[in-house]
């Protein structure tokens, strides 16, 4: 970096002297210097003279609130003091009666005073300047620089040190190895195709955020701005620990600790950069394994909330609901093009809940926190046709855009992180979990139907129609149902799981009607056609969890096998059909038996679809439900058994 020609001091600039020059260049510069440091002086003095009077002045100035309809959420206010008002309309402070006026002068008068004693304060510094040599006051004015330059080279030092939390208890963490050695024998395979994956990007593409594993190079993305930003190492960190390899997860260390620049001007999806970035570097920061040596870096920590601080100013709307993509260099926020009417996205700035609540108990800095329960509150005081949330709101305004509901793309993962952030909280966010209830229950009233074929979908509500097309985003909601089960109101936690189990069967359908036994990006249920795709733009599958996650959660909550069996058919038919020899890429058509290939290796490949089918044939001990909750990204994060510390909106801790 070249030393810049000139720094601020006081208000001024003064020019850098090159290394070996003479600290008096020349006589006319010296004066000159000399001089303007007096006359700021003399300046400073006659400005707290002339204008200390204004603190004087009587305030009439009046308070005008800015109404949206939402001023008690979107106004941040202060609570004023207990006021009464004489009958006059005059208003004073209980409890000072006659004695205001008497107070008042004696304040007058101590301000007067001390306005007196820093005037001749100011005066008497002034002439001790002009007492002073040419010399002397150069060596002050070199002085002052050095402290700027000084003070500037602490700033550029990196971060202050966060403050030491204690470590989320995690008990009964193994390394989940299956006592059957036909299961076993799958897990190890799994194992194999993440060091395929992982290792062709090490050879191809490292530093860069995805693979393009035919051409064989680097390949990223408008989410990540076009940066090099490493996103499949920050994405993989925690897979790679969970699967023992811990070579390779040392590999990912290393450059995260050498190479790894938030700095950068770049264009970043808040949402991704969220759930993959912060998401994946708490995920690697928190000890997956108790004694462990390899996790628990600081480092992670203290990437994510530098990451964290470059991600704030997009918050900085009307409303606080944040820009959909933001620039991690200059904070300049906006919304995706496409997005209704400059619309923010639902499923964007509702699933920021997790990861920020982490980075405020890790950091202590209520920012994060505060900004997703503001969220929460804004949303629960506007209007859901239906009981449902709309995938676009306006961030400006704080209206509604398109009445589009999906508990697919664009809706998705709000509704899992309303579960979740009740699971997270050890089950005390009541208003999490109460709002989650009822989006769920009119989800189910108005989205969940049955074919005629007996599968039931979850359709996709747009300005009062049922679209009968399921996406292979929403095939998560069969494991979140599940999940959400225990504790779900009127002892319906049979249904919940009944229904879970429903969602699992038809999303394993819309595979099993598939040439290659992979899944479409979406399916119909009409015309004749169920759990089929009928666009050709909707017939790629790109190496996409959701289905497998259902396979997971259904596992651990039934131990069906069936799941395990269906989870190792995908599992064949990705190594089968994905796999090239520069690692594992998406295909454009699933009913073809001779496929193209899309030629990217997506991050999430390896953070998640390979996660749950790891996971999928180890036992349950490997991430108990009751010590860990996956973000969307699958980055499991620890519960946080906060005992009798409650946060707003949380009832105290159950014992």
């Amino acid at each position: 970096m070249t030393t810049p020609a000139l720094l601020p001091l006081s208000g001024r600039r003064i020019p850098t002297l090159s290394p070996g020059a003479s600290s008096f260049p020349h006589h006319r510069a010296t004066l000159r210097l000399s001089e303007k440091f007096i006359l700021l002086l003399i300046l400073s003095a006659f400005v707290t003279l002339c204008f200390g009077a204004f603190f004087f002045l009587p305030d009439n100035s009046k308070h005008k609130r800015f109404d949206l309809g939402l001023e008690d959420v979107l106004i941040p206010h202060i609570d004023p003091p207990k006021e009464g008002k004489h009958s006059s309309g005059q208003v004073v402070i209980h409890g000072q009666g006659g004695h205001d006026e008497h107070r008042h002068r004696e304040e007058e008068e101590s301000l007067r005073d001390k306005i007196r004693a820093d005037h001749e304060r100011a005066l008497q510094e002034a002439k001790e300047k002009l007492r002073k040599s040419r010399e002397e006051l150069q060596a002050e004015i070199q002085t002052e620089k050095n402290k700027v330059v000084e003070d500037l080279k602490k700033k550029d030092s990196g971060p202050k040190p966060l403050p030491p939390v204690p470590m989320p208890k995690v008990v009964g963490v193994s390394d989940g190895e299956p006592l059957e050695p036909d299961v076993k024998e799958k897990r190890d395979k799994i194992r194999e195709m993440m060091k395929h994956a992982w290792d062709s990007y090490r050879q191809y593409g490292w530093g860069h955020n995805e693979l393009k594993p035919l051409a064989k190079k680097g390949h990223s993305t408008n989410i990540f701005g076009n940066s090099q930003l490493g996103a499949t190492i920050v994405d993989a960190l925690d897979t790679l620990y969970i699967m023992g390899l811990h070579e390779e997860f040392r590999d990912g260390q290393e450059w995260i600790e050498q190479n790894l620049d938030f700095g950068v001007n770049a264009e970043v999806s808040v949402f991704e950069v969220n759930i993959r970035f912060i998401g994946g570097l708490l995920a690697a920061y928190y000890p997956l394994r108790t004694g462990s040596k390899c996790s628990g870096m600081a480092v992670f920590k203290m990437k994510a909330v530098q990451l964290a601080e470059k991600l704030l100013p997009a918050f900085n709307t009307p409303t606080g609901i944040p820009w959909a993509i933001v620039n991690l260099k200059s904070g300049v926020g906006r919304n995706w093009g496409w997005a209704s009417a400059g619309s923010s996205i639902l499923a964007e700035f509702g699933t920021l809940h997790m990861e920020f609540v982490h980075l405020t108990y890790l950091t202590g800095n209520p920012a994060y926190y505060q900004k997703v329960m503001h969220i929460r509150k804004l949303l629960a005081k506007m209007d859901r046709p239906n009981g449902l949330y709309p995938n676009y709101l306006n961030p400006r305004t704080g209206r509604w855009g398109q009445h589009h509901t999906s508990v697919g793309g664009l809706g998705d993962s709000f509704y899992e992180y309303l579960l979740k952030a009740w699971l997270m909280s050890d089950k005390t966010d009541a208003e999490a979990r109460k709002t989650y209830d009822d989006a769920i229950e009119a989800i189910e009233r108005h989205l969940i139907r049955k074919s005629n074929g007996g599968l039931t979908f979850i359709g996709e509500w747009k300005n009062g129609h049922l679209e009968r097309k399921m996406g292979h985003l929403a095939c998560f909601a069969g494991g979140m149902f599940a999940l959400g089960a225990d504790g779900s109101p009127d002892d319906k936690a049979g249904h919940y799981l009944q229904l879970g189990a429903e969602i699992a069967h038809t999303c394993h359908e819309s595979y099993d009607r598939t040439v290659l036994k992979l899944g479409p990006e979406a399916f119909k249920f009409d015309s004749g056609l169920e759990a089929v795709a009928v666009r050709q733009n909707e017939k790629y599958y790109i190496l996409r969890p959701e289905v497998i996650e259902t396979y997971w959660y259904m596992w651990r909550f039934t131990h069906d096998p069936k799941y395990r069996q269906w989870g190792w058919e995908a599992a064949q038919a990705i190594d089968k059909y994905c796999r090239v020899s520069g690692g594992f890429s998406g295909v454009k058509d699933v009913y073809s038996s001779n496929p193209t290939y899309d030629d990217v290796q997506q991050s999430f490949f390896l953070a998640e679809t390979l996660k749950y089918l790891y996971l999928l044939f180890s036992s349950d001990d490997l991430m108990p439900f009751e010590s860990w909750v996956f973000n969307t990204e699958a980055h499991p994060l620890p519960v946080l058994h906060l005992g009798n510390i409650t946060l707003p909106g949380s009832e105290p801790a159950r014992r």
